[in-house]
């Protein structure tokens, strides 16, 4: 199997996408650094709140951010799990502007990297990254050394390397960063042992706090980072996992491509449909061209200049769907993302998380569909078998854990927090079962029956040969066998017929139905019990969905408003201005700072000020043009 078959492959791009900073041809510590010119010296705050307000616009902190924030500007070490959308990478951004010295940012992916740089450099801090793609290392290695920059970001496979090591002991170090902290632990669903390599490089600086950051980690997961990456245990803070603005569906695959295009149809804005292989990515990116809106693939396999370009299209977006592998977004702090959809299941529920969470970052609300299939779970369960033995055993209860997730007749939300050490309510009001309840019956009965016809089948052949024979279609492969004489042969009545293929797919999503190497089923897991009445097999009965209009489906469009023309004209202002400064039109402001301006009417840049999201910076550079357009209305 080629990683491009692979439905679990992350399909992380090549080496020219992957956040490869070059760190050889450092001065020698006898050369003096070339004279510079002295730059300005950065504002003094008195407090994080004056900080906070100056720098990004905001009023107060959100959730735990004044708690992290406090410990770095402490000197703690902090391991900080704060969801999706929670505003992490403001806890080391603000302590960066009022301590001396520059925040050290280690990041997995050069395209996270270059658009927090956008988005910091928009708000006024001195940032800059070091990558084998920048092209400007001197001058960036310069303004480090003379004490310039407030943020650097360099990637795990550098940032541990001596030279990097040498080039920090020229500077003043004041915090290391490290984002996506996951990826230290071998507990976590996205393992990367360059992130093993992180705690030397801080340890040569004991003197300097190290901020973790993380969305997606569960009790052991975060246990391992803490010890990884020394930091001490009272130094967790956790936020909770609850993506309150988000809707969870999940929903049996039945005509994937009818699915998302009526998803398309319900939910405008930015969208991200994961398809499990480049080969899927391909065919369902063409089949969802024909509509009004652009769709561009994404997936390794592209030559770099088109995977990028697709990407930069994306990015500066504010309707294109994207069809990709499961590694992008992952470097996309992309923060208006209205709906995100997987087309087969992802790899666990730390994946599913973390891949959804790309959805709604800017709070407004959001959706969330998974499309799966019992052949999701019977490849998972395969691919087992190619893990360090060690590791196998984890890898079942993920699946496990998934598997209860898509089959659950309860509310998804509270499965979801509860698997990251939460006890949330019975019900959230904004998931598919608790918006509609599915039915429940026993399908107990007619599950033993199933197992059983397996059973005395010979476990080999597939779900068609089983439901013939169960259903008494004696065909000449039937009688030839002899199965026509079986016990089982035409034991399902007309009413139990339809329960069959939601039974099977729902006995392989537990594990006891397992498919053979030739795709017959075999008995598996506890199939045994449920033969002998020690199990149950309850069956959700999922609701007939009703085709219902564009704006009563998608939550995230009552957000903004329809026909108001102040609001479009800002809108349309805010993409001229992006264009014109090559950024992604949310880097100017969001769409609730758009919003409240329309509702607002500020009549001057001070009033302008006071609405959340205009910092100093942005007043400065945009205020004057939004005014203008204000005041046309």
């Amino acid at each position: 199997m080629t990683s491009g078959d692979d439905p679990y492959d992350l399909d992380f791009p090549p080496d020219d996408a992957f956040a490869e900073g070059i760190f050889s041809g450092f001065p020698d510590d006898d050369e003096v650094a070339p004279p510079r010119p002295a730059a300005p010296p950065p504002p003094v705050y008195a407090d994080a709140r004056e900080a906070l307000h100056a720098v990004f616009g905001f009023p107060a902190f959100r959730g735990v951010q004044n708690l992290v924030v406090d410990r770095v500007l402490a000197g703690q070490s902090t391991l900080a799990v704060m969801p999706t959308g929670a505003g992490k990478s403001l806890t080391y951004q603000l302590p960066a502007v009022m301590m001396e010295g520059t925040c050290v940012v280690v990041s997995p992916l050069i395209a996270l990297m270059h658009d927090q740089l956008r988005a910091a450099t928009a708000n006024g801090i001195r940032a800059a990254t070091l990558t084998s793609v920048d092209t400007n290392r001197d001058e960036t290695i310069a303004r480090f050394a003379h004490g310039e920059l407030d943020l650097l970001y360099v990637a795990p496979e550098r940032a541990s390397q001596q030279h990097f090591r040498d080039l920090l002991a020229r500077g003043r170090i004041s915090l290391f960063a490290i984002d996506e902290a996951h990826c230290v632990s071998e507990w976590g669903h996205d393992f990367r042992p360059d992130y093993r390599l992180l705690r030397p490089m801080m340890d040569a600086f004991p003197d300097v706090a190290r901020l973790a950051l993380t969305a997606t980690a569960d009790r052991h997961t975060r246990a391992d980072i803490l010890e990884q990456l020394g930091i001490p245990a009272e130094g967790l803070i956790v936020s909770g996992f609850d993506r309150p603005n988000l809707r969870y569906a999940i929903r049996p695959r039945d005509n994937p491509l009818r699915q998302i295009k009526q998803l398309m149809e319900e939910h405008p804005g930015p969208g991200i449909v994961y398809a499990p292989t480049r080969a899927q990515v391909e065919k369902l990116a063409g089949q969802l061209s024909t509509g009004h809106r652009r769709v561009l693939p994404y997936h390794a396999g592209l030559d770099p200049q088109v995977r990028a370009g697709n990407q930069a299209a994306f990015v500066a977006s504010e309707d294109m769907v994207m069809v990709a592998t499961v590694a992008f977004g992952m470097g996309i702090d992309k923060p208006d993302v209205r709906f995100v959809a997987h087309a087969a299941c992802p790899k666990s529920i730390e994946a599913y998380y973390q891949e959804t969470g790309r959805a709604g970052r800017d709070g407004d609300p959001a959706v969330a569909v998974m499309l799966w299939g019992a052949e999701d779970f019977v490849r998972a369960r395969q691919r087992v078998a190619e893990v360090e033995e060690h590791r196998r055993a984890g890898e079942r209860t993920r699946i496990d854990a998934l598997a209860m997730l898509v089959e659950t007749p309860h509310c998804r939300r509270a499965i979801l927090l509860r698997h990251f050490g939460e006890d949330p309510p019975e019900k959230c009001g904004n998931c598919d079962n608790c918006l509609e309840a599915p039915g429940i019956t026993d399908g107990t009965h007619v599950a033993r029956k199933l197992l059983s016809a397996v059973y005395r089948t010979g476990q080999s052949f597939g779900f068609g040969y089983l439901e013939k024979v169960l259903t008494g279609v004696a065909d000449e492969r039937i009688t030839q066998r002899g199965h026509d004489q079986l016990s089982v042969f035409g034991i399902v009545t007309a009413d139990e017929a339809p329960l069959l293929r939601p039974l099977a797919r729902a006995l392989q999503a537990r594990g006891a139905l397992i498919a053979t190497e030739h795709g017959g089923l075999a008995l598996g897991g506890d199939s045994r019990a449920i033969l002998k009445g020690e199990a149950e097999v309850p069956l959700v009965v999922v609701p007939k969905k009703e085709r219902t209009s564009r704006r009563k489906a998608s939550p995230g469009a009552a957000f903004n408003p329809v026909g108001d023309p102040l609001f479009d004209a800002l809108r349309s202002l805010r993409r001229d201005m992006a264009r014109e400064a090559g950024l992604p039109p949310y880097v100017i402001f969001h769409d609730s700072v758009l919003r409240e301006m329309a509702g607002t009417r500020p009549a001057n840049l001070a009033e302008l000020g006071q609405i959340g999201g205009v910092g100093g910076r942005k007043l400065e550079a945009y205020g004057d043009r939004f005014l203008e357009v204000i005041r046309q209305f």
